[in-house]
């Protein structure tokens, strides 16, 4: 069937609901926001959310501009279709996060608003130089760009992926860019494509602890691939320093996320993040426990003295938050006190 005219317009207006399907401007069909409506979705076990996970509503003149260039050169953003707490920080002081390969995900994890479907081979060939002209304009010192999982290409985006970091350096070059990679379905070849067109970071999110990732995950990652690519990445990566990301409030024990954080350190990880588990909407998992501040600092301590360059936690961290202050050793800015004892029983 064909619209035209106004009720094209009135019903191309109409918002997708959470959870139903929706057909994109590419032709191919997904998932608003990742997970099917459920009957009865899985109640919140946490309760109220804590004062510490208040955050302000994103506003200001340079989120605004910013905004208006990522609808410009039609480039989606993780901020935004991850529902990121920081979108308004982040954006404000000038620091952005571009996601390549378009916003719709061949995966479907639990704890992921990010819209999913098969794309079926689609990618915008002119986002490599869409992505360097945003960074070139946004006059950024540091960038980090991600993608959602690409398992409909060969590759899974790897070539993709090189070719924005080339055309951001070639026209951005004292720009440091950070690459923020899906994992490959765990090929050591699409981790070298990366890695070839020199990424300041290659970074890798593990998400959480062994024991729930395949609650927290979709069926097709997996613990053991992850730090498969961490460790190509770290072995091949020829001075590229690699990171990783932990989710905290998911139903994980202490022993194990001491556990996650040692494996990390096994693969070459020097740089890891740590961030309370949000719920983005009722149809995902739901959050088992909030993380207090002080809880975050003594994971921060322990992963420092288990090797790690640097860890930035907090409750509203996120895998990029301010990602290129992580390198500077002071926590992203994250001030926090310890006060926890109980971390002390996990030996490094």
């Amino acid at each position: 069937m064909t619209f035209t005219g106004g009720a094209h317009n009135a019903l191309a207006a109409i918002p997708v609901v959470s959870g139903e399907k929706y057909r994109t401007p590419q032709g191919f069909s997904a998932v608003r926001n990742g997970m099917k409506r459920r009957a009865a979705p899985e109640p919140d076990r946490a309760g109220r959310k804590p004062r510490w996970l208040r955050a302000q509503l994103p506003s200001g003149s340079r989120y605004l501009r910013l905004k208006g260039l990522m609808r410009e050169h039609r480039l989606a953003t993780v901020c935004e279709e991850s529902h990121c707490p920081n979108i308004g920080e982040c954006w404000n002081a000038g620091t952005a996060t571009l996601m390549v390969m378009g916003g719709v995900c061949t995966r479907a994890c639990r704890f992921c608003a990010v819209d999913t479907g098969n794309p079926s081979g689609w990618l915008d060939a002119e986002e490599p130089d869409n992505a360097a002209e945003t960074v070139r304009i946004m006059d950024l010192g540091y960038v980090v760009l991600t993608s959602v999982d690409r398992d409909d290409l060969p590759d899974g985006g790897a070539s993709h992926f090189a070719s924005c970091v080339r055309a951001i350096r070639r026209r951005s070059p004292k720009t440091a860019v950070e690459v923020l990679t899906p994992d490959f379905r765990g090929s050591e070849e699409a981790v070298r494509t990366v890695l070839a067109a020199k990424p300041a970071v290659f970074a890798h999110n593990v998400e959480t602890v062994r024991r729930l990732t395949s609650r927290v995950r979709d069926p097709r990652a997996g613990y053991d691939q992850s730090l498969k690519v961490l460790r190509a990445a770290a072995r091949h990566g020829d001075g590229i320093l690699t990171k990783s990301g932990i989710m905290l409030g998911l139903g994980e024990r202490p022993d194990e996320i001491a556990r996650t954080m040692r494996d990390l350190r096994l693969q070459g990880a020097s740089l890891l993040t740590l961030g309370q588990y949000l719920r983005p909407t009722r149809h995902h998992l739901p959050v088992e426990r909030y993380v207090p501040p002080e809880e975050f600092a003594d994971w921060r301590e322990y992963g420092l003295a288990a090797g790690f360059t640097e860890v930035v936690a907090g409750p509203l961290v996120r895998s990029s938050y301010r990602a290129e202050r992580a390198l500077m050793g002071n926590n992203a800015g994250v001030e926090l006190q310890s006060m926890n004892p109980a971390l002390s029983q996990c030996s490094v």
